[in-house]
C-alpha cells in the first residue's frame, strides 16, 4: 500500500497528465473498435483500453520513479483506485477524442 503522499500525489498528477493526452491520442489513431472487436459501445471499450493503459504506464512511472521493485511495494488495484477517482475526466476525454 502506497503511504507516502508525495509519491500519491505524484501517481495522481501523472495520471491526470495522461488523461489529457487521450483526445489527441484517439484522433491520430483513428481506431474502428466497432468492427475489430465487435463493440455495441466505443465508450465502453475505448474506456477500458484506456484504463488499462494508463494503469500499465503508471505502474511503469512509479517504479521508475521510485526505484522500487514490483515486490510487495505497489498494489495494482491501488493504481487503478486513483484512475477511477477520475472516470468522469477520463470518459470527457474519450468522447472530445471521438468527436
Amino acid at each position: 500500500m502506497i503511504t507516502d503522499t508525495s509519491i500519491l500525489k505524484s501517481l495522481n498528477d501523472y495520471i491526470l497528465r495522461r488523461i489529457q493526452e487521450v483526445p489527441l491520442e484517439i484522433k491520430e489513431t483513428s481506431l474502428e473498435t466497432k468492427k475489430v472487436w465487435k463493440c455495441d459501445s466505443e465508450l465502453d471499450f475505448l474506456y477500458g483500453y484506456y484504463v488499462g493503459k494508463i494503469e500499465e504506464a503508471t505502474l511503469h512511472y512509479l517504479l521508475k520513479s521510485t526505484r522500487a521493485s514490483a515486490g510487495g511495494y505497489v498494489d495494482t488495484f491501488e493504481i487503478r483506485g486513483i484512475i477511477e477517482e477520475h472516470r468522469d475526466k477520463l470518459q470527457n476525454a474519450i468522447k472530445t477524442g471521438l468527436e
